[in-house]
C-alpha cells in the first residue's frame, strides 16, 4: 500500500482557513504533545531541582467571564433602552460585557453608511475582514453588496448598514441562539434610532431574528413584512445575503427582482 504524500504548506494553510483558523494566538508555536524531560538526579545532599513548569496555553478570553445568559439578555435590554442616540448606543455596546463574543473579537463592528438614510440593510455577523476594519460588509460579500446598491442608485452615503451580531464569532462560526438573543436588543434599538422607511434583512438568520418568522429565505425573500419598532411600523423585505450569492450565483436573478421592488418603493416614497 503506497502512503499518501504529505500535504504541502499551501495545502495545510488552505485546510486551516477552511476550518476557520485564520489567526494566531501566540507569537511562537507551542508543541503541546512534546514530553517534558525528567530533571537529572540531584547530587547527594543538594536540594531537589524544581520540576519544569508546563507552558501555559495562551488565554483566549480577555476580561472576566460573561454573566449568565438570562442576566446578560436583561442587561442588554436595559442598556439598549436607555441609549438616546446612535453614538450613545455605540458607547454602551463598547462597554457591554455580557456577550462572550466581545472577548474573542478584535473590535466592535457597529455600522457603516448614512444614519439619516431612508433604507437600512442588516446582515447576521461580521467576518474576518469586518473584524479587522471595524466596519460591516468590507470583504468579498461587501463588494458585492456595493454593486447591488449601485444597481438601484444607492451607495454607502445613501444607505445604512449593520449586523444583528456586532462582534465576529470565532472562526466565522454560526452565532448561538443565546448570543443572538443577547445582541438582539442592540440591533432593535439601532433600527429604532435610524428609523428608516425600508428595512432589508440579508439572509436567513437576520430575517428570522428580526421578522420573527421560522420560514427559510427561499420562502420569505421578495415578500414585504411589517417591522414594528413600538413607535412606528417599517416596511421590511428579506433578500439573499451577498455571501450566499457568491456561493450560488444562479440566485442573483431573484436578488435583482428584490432590488427592483426596493427601488420602486423608495421611488414612490411609500412608507
Amino acid at each position: 500500500m503506497i502512503p499518501e504524500p504529505a500535504p504541502t504548506v499551501r495545502e495545510l494553510l488552505a485546510f486551516y482557513l477552511e476550518a476557520g483558523v485564520d489567526c494566531a494566538l501566540a507569537e511562537e508555536p507551542i508543541d503541546r504533545l512534546a514530553e517534558i524531560d525528567a530533571p537529572p538526579p540531584s547530587p547527594r545532599g543538594a536540594p531537589p531541582a524544581e520540576a519544569p513548569r508546563p507552558v501555559a496555553a495562551p488565554a483566549v478570553m480577555r476580561g472576566e467571564a460573561a454573566p449568565a445568559p438570562d442576566v446578560a439578555i436583561a442587561s442588554a435590554r436595559e442598556a439598549a433602552r436607555t441609549a438616546p442616540t446612535l453614538e450613545g448606543l455605540r458607547e454602551l455596546m463598547q462597554n457591554f460585557e455580557g456577550c462572550a463574543l466581545k472577548h474573542t473579537a478584535t473590535r466592535l463592528v457597529f455600522a457603516d453608511g448614512n444614519p439619516q438614510a431612508r433604507i437600512m440593510f442588516v446582515g447576521e455577523a461580521p467576518g474576518r475582514d469586518e473584524d479587522i476594519e471595524g466596519l460591516p460588509f468590507v470583504g468579498r460579500s461587501g463588494k458585492l453588496l456595493d454593486l447591488m446598491l449601485g444597481a438601484i442608485g444607492l451607495n454607502r452615503t445613501t444607505a445604512y448598514i449593520a449586523n444583528v451580531i456586532p462582534w465576529r464569532p470565532p472562526g466565522n462560526r454560526t452565532p448561538t441562539p443565546q448570543e443572538t438573543q443577547i445582541c438582539l436588543p442592540f440591533i432593535q434599538r439601532q433600527i429604532e434610532l435610524v428609523n428608516p422607511d425600508v428595512l432589508v434583512t440579508l439572509g436567513n438568520p437576520s430575517t428570522q431574528t428580526l421578522l420573527g418568522t421560522r420560514e427559510g429565505i427561499m420562502r420569505t425573500r421578495g415578500r414585504w413584512f411589517d417591522y414594528d419598532t413600538g413607535q412606528r411600523v417599517i416596511r421590511a423585505l428579506p433578500t439573499f445575503h451577498p455571501a450566499y450569492l457568491l456561493r450560488s450565483p444562479a440566485y442573483k436573478r431573484l436578488a435583482w427582482q428584490d432590488l427592483r421592488a426596493i427601488a420602486k418603493v423608495l421611488a414612490q416614497g411609500v412608507v
